[in-house]
């Protein structure tokens, strides 16, 4: 029996001639301010200032036949922007999505921009991706490439099959020159402080047929979590496949105070030698205001030997949510 058609199928007939009731909508916004110091490498950065900020409008509603819609819709100036002058077809502009949902019918969200698709969603390295925080500032970016995230997405969560576990897929369509894009994913809950994921996904490129699977696990216990992740990309394109291991311990002191280290090490084919990375910070929360520190360094950023591969940075920052 296939559970997802069935579900699909009667999720859109639901939707025919039907009118909404009054609807709410909200506005929640968030700001940070940064302070960063990179040394290291053929030259140092120095100390740089940055500012974050972002307000979500969010509307829902309950429909006649009892599905729930809502609209999310993000402001976030300068986010994945290329074009900030006057009549800028992106700016102030981010994400947004449009969710139907229903405890019978399971949840179907349409990303009409910034989707991740099932698989990219828990691709995130246990460690927190580190190396994403030295894209663009060492020599030979670091990229950890993953399944279709794209515009004009489709994700679909199943109604629950059992407690503790949740199954997703999404779906991306394209030309008739290259393949659809399809993931899936599966996440279980349903022994206290154990958290598993897994998930697969192929890609949408015209150059190369492409795959991704990422496994992710945590386990808290009391004060302590551990966790463990390994993602994995291939493709037939020369020197693309890689592999990312990582884990992190966390130690939360108190409701306010916590403290993590974690790391991570990235193979990549074509390069000699593996790109490690590591951190360490301190969060304090405090109401609507977190304050973090960290420090942390990378080595051999392009797969290779030097100096000019190696930095390290540490940062300050607060962030207001309201």
């Amino acid at each position: 029996m296939n559970i997802k058609k069935i579900g699909l199928s009667a999720l859109a007939g639901s939707l025919v001639a039907v009118s909404a009731n009054a609807g709410e909508m909200s506005v929640a916004g968030s700001a940070s301010l940064g302070l960063e110091h990179t040394q290291g490498g053929a030259a140092s950065t120095g100390k740089t200032f940055s500012m974050g900020n972002q307000l979500t409008f969010t509307g829902s509603g309950e429909l006649d036949n009892g599905l729930n819609v809502s609209l999310s819709f993000i402001l976030d100036q300068g986010d994945n922007e290329t074009n900030t002058e006057a009549g800028g077809s992106e700016a102030p502009f981010d994400s947004h999505s449009l969710t139907v949902s229903s405890d019978g019918l399971g949840t179907l969200v349409f990303h009409g921009e910034g989707g991740s698709s099932a698989q990219s969603a828990i691709d995130g390295s246990a460690a927190g991706d580190i190396w994403d925080s030295f894209d663009g500032d060492v020599t030979g970016d670091v990229v950890i490439s993953s399944s279709a995230t794209s515009a004009n997405m489709i994700v679909y969560t199943l109604p629950s099959l059992m407690d503790g576990l949740s199954l997703s897929a999404s779906y991306v369509p394209t030309a008739s020159t290259t393949d659809s894009a399809t993931s899936w994913a599966a996440t279980y809950t349903g022994v206290e402080g154990l958290s598993v994921s897994y998930g697969v996904g192929d890609g949408n490129s015209t150059t190369a047929d492409t795959d991704a699977t990422s496994m992710k696990a945590s386990y808290a216990y009391g004060p302590v979590t551990v966790a463990y992740s390994n993602h994995e990309f291939d493709t037939s394109a020369a020197n693309g496949d890689q592999e990312m291991d990582s884990y992190k311990l966390s130690y939360t002191v108190s409701d306010e105070l916590s403290i993590s280290y974690g790391a991570e090490t990235i193979e990549e084919t074509g390069h000699t030698e593996d790109t490690e990375t590591s951190k360490i910070s301190i969060s304090y929360t405090a109401g609507g205001m977190t304050i973090t520190a960290s420090s942390a360094d990378i080595e051999n950023s392009a797969g290779g030997t030097g100096t000019t591969q190696d930095r390290e940075t540490w940062a300050l920052g607060a962030s207001f949510a309201f």
